[in-house]
């Protein structure tokens, strides 16, 4: 009983290592948000003085 449930551990750590693997070796394309700034108007008015 003990002998499958340590199998099962093994073959379950495996498959995550495998997995940790493939996502580090091929990462997912992140996706690109376009971002909207609002300015202060006083920017771009005249200089003072």
């Amino acid at each position: 009983m003990r002998r499958v449930f340590l199998l099962v551990l093994l073959i379950g750590g495996v498959v995550l290592a495998a997995g940790l693997l493939t996502l580090g070796a091929f990462p997912p394309d992140p996706h690109p948000k376009q971002i909207q700034k609002v300015l202060p108007n006083d920017h771009f008015g005249p200089r003072p003085g």
